[in-house]
């Protein structure tokens, strides 16, 4: 009979395989990806790990410290 330290000592056994064949799948989607042409998929999953969702765009308020395209009033003594 397993004690629970075997269980779960079983189970991280087998998370660290998954994520060592993820790890490969990953790499190996990657290099295919460079082959001009091709179109590499990833799953949800792959595309998380890679950095797929990771929120980096500037705030509202960044963006509008940010904006060159502000038109300067000008003063030319036109009625």
């Amino acid at each position: 009979m397993n004690t629970p330290e075997d269980e779960a000592r079983t189970n991280r056994d087998a998370e660290s395989h998954d994520d060592s064949d993820t790890h490969q799948v990953i790499k190996e989607k990657l290099l295919d990806a460079e082959i001009p042409g091709f179109q590499a998929e990833f799953d949800p999953l792959e595309a998380e790990r890679l950095g797929a969702f990771t929120e980096d765009a500037l705030s509202e308020q960044d963006a509008i410290e940010s904006s060159i395209d502000h038109t300067a009033e000008v003063e030319d003594g036109r009625s």
